[in-house]
């Protein structure tokens, strides 16, 4: 059985902040996800994080207890965590362009509150895109 998990948290110092930073995320992400079969979206918008994970059960959790211990955010809070029957991200790790325009279509102008129902429609809409 697939599970999705959607945490919001807030990023420490300088990350997500420099094309660097998100690069460097981006590539050790991509090729851990890829060994653990896991597909992801991750969204950087002024100092704040959300991501969405899918994958199995145990490949999520063990990827969540890395999360909520790496320095690199604080204020980690899971917004969705539920079996799915099928995946709706196709990569090991994407990058939501735009973060602006995805937030201002579901009334948001940043992710400090996004809530769960709010997680899922940008998810929604990215996958619509």
């Amino acid at each position: 059985m697939l599970h999705r998990v959607i945490y919001a948290s807030e990023a420490v110092g300088p990350t997500g902040a420099s094309t660097l930073s998100v690069a460097q995320i981006i590539g050790v992400s991509e090729r851990n996800n890829r060994r653990d079969h896991l597909t992801s979206c991750v969204m950087f918008h002024q100092g704040h994080i959300l991501q969405a994970i899918e994958g199995s059960r145990v490949d999520v959790d063990r990827l969540i207890r890395r999360l909520i211990t790496d320095p690199r955010h604080t204020g980690f809070r899971i917004l969705i965590d539920t079996p799915v029957h099928a995946r709706l991200l196709d990569e090991p790790m994407g990058l939501c362009g735009d973060p602006a325009a995805l937030l201002d279509r579901v009334g948001l102008a940043c992710l400090s509150r996004v809530t769960a129902n709010e997680a899922e429609a940008l998810l929604d809409i990215r996958k619509a895109a």
